[in-house]
């Protein structure tokens, strides 16, 4: 066991070294040789960055499978159709990120590439398990173009869930930890070390590619070539682990550990032929987009999405663990499915309530402006403006408004918006923000009623009001602003500059 860890320990260092030595060197040749992608269309990212990151994975996987078959481990993994395989869907990818393929081309390319996996490989789903009334629900005739349309349902799913930074490459290191306890549990040390070295190979790409302390976006991207490689290789460990007599998975639990992906591709697909779209089109349906439109930061999503795949992945082993009937695993992941597909087939209702849930869960809005503080007595406005400005002054470029709330007639209230002139990006949003709602609610702890929030502002990205809605019925009340006139009374900016209409001042407060 010891020297099983010991090896298995060097291996995963030694793949993530790979990938991290290949990409970084990779990265200024990418930009030299303009192998990059850039901002357009349905992009998220607004900078030309490399599409090198499967390369990395790809040498940390073919030096890692080298060494393994050097340590005689490999005698149950076709070595050779494996390479061949990994290098032909890996160029295509390379190809269709530089050349742009028709969707035909990566097709045919990826149906080439399952049925080599599939009758040279010997890596066929022969039986979809024990779905039905406790007896093997065998596939027959049709085993070999289901596994094709596996195969590829799989590598195009990775694809299509690569829309974010660090999104696919944390799905892909949850997934593959999730097969490395089944590997380990059933004994497959040789497909153990495949699973090792892939996640080393993914740890040492999401270190460029994941936002973390202060990078502000990706330095590299995963790519078509990532993508497909590891859809490939996915399909391959999946379907050989949950086949056989001596299987080390249901092919349930094959669904469930690579659950988010697949319900995000049959989920969006689904959706745009209901609309009568080409499921082919690219639109910003997916998960991850919902999460955008609510405001969540890129970082934010991705531990979201990384969660709820490790939660389902892990009721998946939990089914197979503990002996539950294949039938309610199968019923359980449906469920959740049909669950995923009323989320994403109306976002109109979904966005909003993401929104409204997304600072009670603590989160840093990335589109938020700053403070916005409510409630507080109209008599005590000078007390505030003390506190706000004090609290603001040479820490933030800011600019302070206070209001006169005349929605409230029984007592004069007023509130304050504190906006704060940030660098749009998610980390100056949580660095900057987060300490100073800490530090007011801190300060003006003796108001009881008072509000203390992130302040966005109305704009038409996150307007339910702007755009087309399905139904008017599905306009909520509370997105009806009131009308009545605001009255400022007070504003202070960083520069110094103060205007007051009721409490004067004959100088700035701070220079």
């Amino acid at each position: 066991m010891a020297l099983l860890v010991t090896s298995l320990l060097a291996l995963f260092t030694l793949s993530l070294a790979i990938s991290w030595v290949v990409i970084g060197v990779g990265i200024p040749l990418s930009h030299y040789f303009n192998i990059a992608d850039h901002p357009g269309g349905h992009k998220e990212h607004d900078t030309i960055t490399p599409f090198i990151g499967g390369t990395g994975i790809f040498f940390a996987i073919i030096i890692g499978l080298n060494i393994i078959d050097g340590s005689h481990q490999l005698s149950n993994i076709p070595y050779t159709c494996m390479i061949l395989s990994a290098i032909t869907i890996f160029l295509t990818g390379f190809a269709d990120d530089i050349l742009h393929l028709d969707y035909k081309i990566r097709f045919l390319a990826q149906t080439v590439v399952a049925l080599v996996m599939a009758l040279w490989g010997d890596v066929i789903l022969l039986d979809l398990g024990k779905v039905f009334f406790g007896n093997f629900f065998s596939l027959n005739i049709v085993a070999l173009p289901f596994t094709v349309f596996a195969t590829i349902g799989v590598i195009n799913a990775l694809n299509m869930i690569d829309g974010l930074d660090g999104l696919a490459g944390s799905l892909s290191f949850v997934s593959l930890l999730l097969i490395a306890i089944v590997t380990f549990v059933a004994g497959e040390e040789a497909y153990l070390g495949l699973v090792v070295t892939m996640m080393g190979g993914v740890s040492g790409f999401l270190y460029y590619n994941l936002r973390y302390g202060n990078r502000r976006r990706a330095a590299v991207f995963l790519g078509d070539n990532g993508s497909m490689l590891l859809g490939l290789l996915f399909s391959w460990l999946l379907i050989h682990l949950s086949q056989g007599e001596a299987r080390a998975m249901t092919p349930v639990t094959a669904l469930w550990i690579l659950a988010v992906p697949l319900m995000d591709a049959v989920g969006v697909m689904i959706r745009r032929l209901y609309y009568r779209n080409s499921p082919f089109y690219p639109d910003r349906n997916h998960l991850h987009h919902l999460l955008v439109r609510a405001s969540f930061r890129t970082q934010d999503i991705v531990y979201i999405i990384s969660l709820i795949q490790l939660v389902l992945g892990c009721i998946g082993l939990m089914g197979l663990y503990l002996d539950i009937p294949e039938f309610w695993m199968l019923i359980g992941f449906l469920g959740v499915f049909v669950a995923y597909c009323y989320i994403i087939a109306r976002p109109w209702r979904f966005v909003p309530f993401l929104r409204s849930l997304h600072p009670r869960l603590g989160f840093t809005s990335a589109d938020c402006h700053g403070v916005f503080v409510g409630n507080f007595p109209m008599k005590d406005a000078p007390r505030f403006v003390h506190a706000l400005v004090g609290e603001l002054h040479s820490n933030y470029d800011y600019d302070v408004r206070i209001y006169e709330d005349r929605a409230n007639v029984s007592e004069p209230l007023a509130y304050a918006v504190i906006e704060l002139f940030l660098e749009r990006d998610d980390v100056s949003s949580t660095s900057q923000i987060r300490p100073l709602i800490t530090s007011l609610k801190k300060q003006l702890q003796d108001y009881a009623d008072i509000r203390i929030r992130q302040f966005i502002k109305r704009d038409d990205r996150h307007d339910r009001r702007v755009g087309n809605k399905p139904v008017s019925a599905d306009f909520r009340n509370t997105d009806r602003r009131s009308k009545a006139k605001r009255a400022l009374i007070y504003r202070a900016c960083s520069d110094g500059s103060v205007v007051t209409s009721h409490y004067p001042l004959t100088r700035p407060m701070f220079r």
